[in-house]
């Protein structure tokens, strides 16, 4: 009988997100990644084409999620019922607001406060959101996380890294980081000067709710 080949997965991508997410739930899982709980479901990019068996939270009525809820609470949703959790938090608070465009508020989660109080960052969403994730995840499930750093009050906020620092003290382990690429970084007419080198790239962290990476 002839040996499956190893077929890696990069951790550089330069596809689609729901590409990327398709060969994470063919590559990493240790146990039957579904039910999957998308626990920041939107309009649920994606899975569009997707025979995946998806359980939708949002907080927002508008999506007809399955479950309408906080996902920083989680409330009746029962214990160690997931294979995996898909996790998508907003990425700029309202500085980074386009304000001609509400579809820029709804993709990118601009009306969450991130200001002095906050820290100047949105990184205070992810503990109670890992709590969570971590007691509906089954033991070996997997949290995919897609995490984009900003720039907030005039310097870099390094989401990535606060969140791969919560999700180990939230008692995961965190087990890959993908570089995930777009094609062009996003431009505003309105900005005059530049600091810092425009991002055109996001990362998506790989946790398991276990003690080790290994499948």
């Amino acid at each position: 009988m002839e040996e499956e080949q190893y077929r890696p997965l990069s951790s550089v991508w330069e596809g689609s997100d729901a590409e990327l997410i398709e060969q994470m739930l063919e590559f990493y899982p240790s146990i039957t990644p579904e039910p999957i709980l998308d626990a920041t479901y939107n309009r649920g990019r994606f899975w569009r084409g997707s025979s995946r068996d998806v359980v939708s939270m949002d907080i927002n009525p508008k999506f007809e999620p399955m479950i309408l809820g906080d996902n920083r609470k989680m409330d009746g949703v029962p214990d160690d019922a997931f294979g995996v959790v898909v996790y998508d938090p907003p990425h700029v608070g309202p500085q980074g607001r386009d304000k001609s465009s509400k579809k820029f508020d709804v993709d990118f989660g601009a009306t969450v406060e991130c200001g002095k109080e906050q820290g100047w960052t949105l990184s205070y969403l992810y503990p109670p959101f890992l709590e969570q994730a971590r007691r509906v995840l089954k033991p070996r499930g997997l949290l995919l996380a897609k995490i984009t750093d900003m720039v907030n009050s005039h310097r870099s906020q390094w989401a990535h890294c606060d969140f791969m620092q919560m999700a180990d003290e939230a008692g995961f382990t965190v087990c890959d980081l993908i570089i995930k690429v777009r094609t062009g970084p996003m431009v505003s007419t309105k900005w005059k000067t530049a600091h810092h080198a425009r991002k055109r790239h996001c990362f998506w962290i790989v946790c398991r709710n276990d003690h080790r990476c290994e499948r």
